[in-house]
């Protein structure tokens, strides 16, 4: 929603929100609330949590827990739900961004209730968009994809169930995943908005994950922006 997004936009410049005072309160004196009903108003408001549409959760997946034999997703661990503005801040300024995660880590961040697997009955049918760069580059890309999702920026919001950022010796990429892929005008529709809110030029690739699973590198994007 719309304002989700500027809320979001405010809190990450650093902005008040709260009203502006006509007067000053000069020294020693005793600011009545009582006599200015829209200043005490503005400041209630300003305390209260501002929800977002849906509920989301960072998961991490730790490549020093990862074994050779172990099944894919085992080490996959949930970290933390957020479900208001003001929880996401306050989680994301005491987390490591993609530059500071040790390499071959996979942050994720998706809507609660969907797990970041290809087997999850949500994403089962979906595929990803993809965004490279190089290693140490990602944070801000990252942070504006983070808030284009849980601020509901995209026209096909309803489709997207979160991104990854995986950590790699040479590069990082991110990846936003969708649920149904069949859907071409809700999925270019996404590539194009993406590329408009990360203010990316270079041309980026939808791949649908059955695909990947039954032709790993042999699989061909399906869509193009």
């Amino acid at each position: 929603m719309a304002e989700e997004a500027d809320v979001l936009v405010a809190e990450e410049k650093g902005l008040e929100r709260d009203g502006d005072l006509s007067e000053e309160i000069e020294e020693g004196e005793i600011k009545d609330d009582d006599a200015n009903p829209d200043a005490a108003a503005a400041r209630v408001g300003a305390e209260q949590p501002h929800p977002l549409e849906h509920s989301w959760t960072f998961w991490f997946d730790n490549p020093q827990s990862k074994s050779k034999h172990a099944v894919w997703g085992s080490s996959l661990r949930r970290i933390h739900t957020f479900s208001t503005v003001e929880d996401f801040w306050g989680l994301y300024n005491n987390i490591n961004h993609p530059s500071k995660l040790i390499t071959g880590a996979d942050f994720h961040c998706f809507k609660d209730n969907i797990e970041p697997k290809w087997e999850d009955p949500v994403c089962a049918n979906g595929g990803k968009w993809t965004i490279s760069c190089a290693r140490g580059r990602s944070d801000q890309m990252w942070l504006y994809t983070l808030l284009a999702m849980i601020g509901e920026q995209f026209d096909y919001g309803d489709e997207i169930c979160g991104a990854v950022v995986n950590v790699r010796g040479k590069q990082e990429k991110i990846a936003l995943w969708t649920k149904n892929a069949a859907n071409e005008k809700a999925q270019m529709s996404i590539g194009k908005q993406w590329k408009e809110f990360l203010d990316y030029n270079d041309t980026i690739n939808f791949l649908v994950h059955d695909d990947a699973k039954k032709l790993e590198k042999l699989a061909k994007n399906r869509y193009t922006v």
